[in-house]
C-alpha cells in the first residue's frame, strides 16, 4: 500500500500516540521495526500517519510497549479499523481542503466540546445565511460553487448534535459576536434567534462573554476543546484566518482546560444569556 501524501488529523493522531508510547517505553523505532519484521522507514511511516496499521500488529507494539491501558488501546484500535468513504465528509475529499474535513472528524468523535468565540458564533451553530454570508465576505473571493460546497458542509456538521446520544457541547461566546451583523440585521437576528433555540437543547450550554466583564481578557482565537474516549485523546483545534491547528501536547491541553474554566466562570449563566441574546436580537 503506498503511503498517503495527506493523512487526515486523526490517522495522524493514530501514529503521534504510537509514538508516545514506544518513547515512554524506552525503545527505538529500530526495535520496534525487528518486532515486526518491517524496516526502521516503515515505522516512521506508521508514527506519522503516512501508512496505517492493523489491530495485531498495533495490539503486539503495545504489548511490546508495556500498555496496560485496555481503554487506550482499544480507542487506538477502533481509529485504525477506520477507513476511507466510512464517514459523510469523505464525501467532500478532493472538493474541500483538508482541514474542513478534519474538524468534521473532530467533532463526530468528540465525547464533550467546550469552545471559545470572540467575533463569529460557533461554526456548528450558524444558519446557512450566516455561514454564507461569512464565506462571500472571504478575501480573496471565493467562487460561487466553493461558497456552496463549504456551506452545505458546515450545516452538515450539525447532525452530530442531533443524533441520539449527542456529545455535550458548552459554547462561550463574548457579546462582541452577538453583535457583528454579518449579512446585515435580518441575517443576523435569524441567527440570534436560532441561537436561543439552540441553547435551550439538553445538550447545550451558551453562555455569554459581556462586554461588562473586567476579569477575562483573552478572548482572542476561536478555541475549540474536543474531548476524545479517553483523555489521551483530548484534542485542541485552534482557529485563524490563515486555517486551523490541532494540539494534543498535554502542557497544551491543560492550558487551554484552564483558559476555558477561568471564560465560563467570568460568563453569564445560561439564563441570563439567553435573556442578553434576546434583548440583542430585539435590538436588530
Amino acid at each position: 500500500m503506498p503511503a498517503r501524501d495527506n493523512p487526515t488529523a486523526r490517522q495522524a493522531r493514530l501514529g503521534a500516540e504510537l509514538r508516545k508510547l514506544r518513547e515512554a517505553a524506552g525503545k527505538t523505532a529500530r526495535e520496534a521495526a525487528g518486532l515486526l519484521s518491517t524496516d526502521q522507514a516503515k515505522i516512521s511511516h506508521i508514527e506519522s500517519g503516512r501508512i496505517g496499521v492493523s489491530v495485531e500488529r498495533l495490539t503486539r507494539l503495545a504489548t511490546f510497549y508495556s500498555c496496560d491501558d485496555a481503554a487506550l488501546i482499544d480507542s487506538l484500535c477502533a481509529i485504525a479499523t477506520e477507513h476511507r468513504g466510512q464517514f459523510w465528509w469523505d464525501e467532500y475529499r478532493g472538493r474541500l481542503a483538508p482541514g474542513f474535513l478534519d474538524i468534521a472528524e473532530l467533532e463526530h468523535h468528540a465525547t464533550r466540546m467546550r469552545s471559545m468565540q470572540s467575533v463569529n458564533i460557533p461554526g456548528i451553530f450558524q444558519t446557512e445565511e450566516y455561514a454564507r454570508a461569512i464565506y462571500r465576505g472571504h478575501t480573496p473571493a471565493l467562487p460561487p460553487d466553493e461558497v456552496d460546497t463549504r456551506v452545505e458542509h458546515r450545516m452538515r456538521r450539525r447532525s452530530v448534535l442531533e443524533r441520539a446520544t449527542p456529545p455535550h457541547f458548552t459554547a462561550v461566546i463574548h457579546e462582541a459576536a452577538l453583535r457583528m451583523r454579518f449579512g446585515g440585521r435580518k441575517v443576523a437576528r435569524t441567527q440570534l434567534e436560532y441561537l436561543i433555540t439552540v441553547s435551550e437543547w439538553p445538550n447545550v450550554d451558551v453562555r455569554v462573554l459581556p462586554f461588562t466583564c473586567e476579569d477575562f481578557i483573552e478572548a482572542t482565537q476561536p478555541v475549540l476543546y474536543a474531548n476524545g474516549v479517553v483523555p489521551q485523546l483530548d484534542t485542541v483545534q485552534i482557529d485563524s484566518a490563515f486555517g486551523g491547528r490541532f494540539l494534543d501536547a498535554e502542557v497544551e491541553l491543560k492550558r487551554y482546560r484552564a483558559l476555558l474554566d477561568t471564560a465560563e466562570r467570568a460568563s453569564l449563566g445560561t439564563e441570563d444569556s439567553r435573556n442578553l441574546i434576546h434583548h440583542i436580537a430585539r435590538e436588530l
